[in-house]
């Protein structure tokens, strides 16, 4: 029987691809990255749309696996544009060489394991096989964009667009009649910067988020040297978080406190940097209802206060979901912008869009001509990017076949019935800040190997009992979570996406430092629940 092309073959040059491959070339391991664009990046070379940045600070963002490359590279800013986390990402892969083992421009559509040779085979769009020992996904947990299924969109004369297909050359908004679809943290981004030198914006919402200030700046050279000298001191506090952010819940509950003190430090989380509101604030701000309402308030009496039209107001606040039951977009004077006169905000629940014109699109109540159209209709979460690859394991059996009634994990990373596959990102591993967990994601599966090497073993199986212990903690976490009781990509709901309209489990809801806890027992016990052979 011949042997494999590779011993890893890697699906995705993003961050996790990049420092996968990383770690296999340290084992020793023969391995090749079939990438689907052009250029390494993953999320940061696909979403190129104006706006696009960070909302993890930039130094708790970037790779910490090498000192030397932390002194060597400098953030500009506390939350970097897509432009520069690029620019970064290209020169991590100089740094280490990264590109003579990626292919480019290669999209893998199949991937079959055969029991007999204990190998994946791996097929490409062209028809391209390749072979390997391990099978490796790299495909993030929000790659798969999806539009919406307008009649006509096919026949828009002018340019039309997702988000995460953004062309690489400059688009000018200037005198241009622009739609943007979709008010997400893609389409909040997207909005308040097309506004700046827009012609005419037309934002045709369907649900509005809650948004809060972003508050970035520059990093001054003062402020670099302390970044550059606190990094252990910045990953520390990383690991312990909830959610691998530099925020983590304040121990108080809402009640607690007086309604003063809680004005007061909700004004002190409005006003400052990042995630805190969401994910620094009062810790039962996710579960209590009556909590989370005073919150909701809170920030709905913000937006009154910025947005001048009172009407434009309230649409622009939610009245299906709670604040931070949903992800929280950051936002730079995106209310703002629907103060100026140019700019016009259309409630589709109300008006829905019925087709997609030559000369722009039509809703219930009316036409609108355009010569832009933006879809900032997000993506086909968590499963999505799997689903859009024909992954078939022992028996033949496909992965959308075993994942029928709701995805299966066993520590997010394997599935029962897919020997010697590993998800980087699957469903239900921990999410945040996802730098941090792609690191200990990568190197818990380098330690795998490392182990199956030492041990002699070719055969990595996840256990139907492991599994199960695994899908029931997961279930724990989620009960008494007001976020389970939202529709919204984190409990799998997609309404573009056939199948995807009824609320699960679609992700790990625990907190980072437990999710590594359980994973470390996995280890420490010599894979016991993984069948090694």
């Amino acid at each position: 029987m011949p042997a494999p092309d590779f011993d890893a073959i890697i699906i995705g040059a993003g961050m996790s691809g990049m420092y996968q491959l990383i770690r296999l070339r340290q084992l020793g391991l023969k391995a090749r990255v079939f990438e689907t664009g052009s250029g390494v990046g993953g999320t940061w070379y696909w979403n190129r749309y104006p706006g696009a940045r960070f909302d993890s600070e930039s130094y708790s963002y970037g790779f910490s696996f090498d000192k030397e490359l932390l002194q060597e590279w400098s953030w500009s800013e506390h939350f970097a544009p897509q432009p520069e986390t690029e620019r970064y990402l290209n020169f991590v892969a100089d740094k280490y060489d990264l590109r003579r083992d990626i292919q480019f421009n290669s999209r893998v559509t199949a991937a079959e394991w055969d029991e007999a040779s204990l190998t994946w085979t791996v097929t490409l769009e062209g028809g391209a096989k390749h072979s390997a020992r391990f099978l490796i996904t790299a495909i993030g947990a929000l790659s798969a964009p999806t539009l919406p299924n307008y009649p006509g969109m096919e026949s828009f004369q002018g340019r039309a667009f997702h988000t995460a297909h953004w062309p690489k050359e400059p688009i000018s908004f200037a005198g241009k009649r622009v739609a943007v679809i979709g008010t997400g943290a893609t389409g909040v981004q997207t909005i308040q910067e097309v506004a700046k030198d827009v012609g005419h914006l037309t934002v045709l919402q369907r649900t509005p988020n809650w948004c809060a200030p972003l508050h970035n700046r520059k990093i001054t050279p003062e402020e670099q040297a302390q970044i550059k000298a606190s990094y252990d001191e910045i990953f520390r506090r990383c690991e312990e978080t909830f959610s691998c952010f530099l925020h983590t819940p304040d121990p108080r509950a809402t009640f607690e406190v007086s309604q003063a003190e809680r004005e007061e430090f909700w004004e002190k989380l409005y006003n400052s940097p990042g995630f805190g509101i969401w994910v620094g604030n009062f810790r039962d701000m996710l579960t209590d209802r009556t909590a989370n309402a005073e919150m909701s308030a809170f920030v709905a009496n913000k937006i009154r206060q910025r947005v001048k039209d009172p009407k434009v107001a309230e649409m622009l606040i939610p009245t299906n979901h709670g604040f931070g039951t949903r992800r929280v977009p950051l936002e730079t004077r995106y209310y703002e912008v629907y103060n100026q006169p140019n700019v016009e905000l259309v409630d589709t629940r109300a008006t829905p869009i019925t087709e997609v014109t030559p000369t722009g699109l039509k809703t219930a109540e009316r036409e609108f001509e355009f010569d832009i159209i933006i879809y900032a209709t997000g993506f086909d979460a968590l499963t999505g990017a799997f689903d859009r690859i024909d992954f078939r394991g022992t028996g033949g059996r496909t992965l959308k076949e075993a994942w029928a009634g709701g995805a299966r994990s066993f520590v997010g990373m394997m599935v029962p019935g897919f020997p010697n596959m590993f998800m980087l990102l699957g469903p239900h591993t921990a999410l945040g800040n996802i730098p941090r967990s792609i690191e200990y994601n990568v190197d818990w599966v380098s330690r795998l190997l490392g182990h199956m090497q030492a041990a002699g073993k070719q055969r990595a199986e996840a256990g139907e009992k492991g599994t199960a212990a695994w899908m029931a903690h997961v279930m724990d976490c989620a009960r008494g979570l007001l976020s389970m009781e939202v529709d919204s990509w984190m409990t799998g709901v997609n309404r573009n996406v056939a199948g995807k309209q009824q609320r699960v489990v679609a992700r790990y809801t625990g907190s980072a430092p437990a999710y590594r806890e359980w994973c470390e027992e996995v280890a420490a016990d010599g894979y016991r629940e993984v069948a090694l052979a």
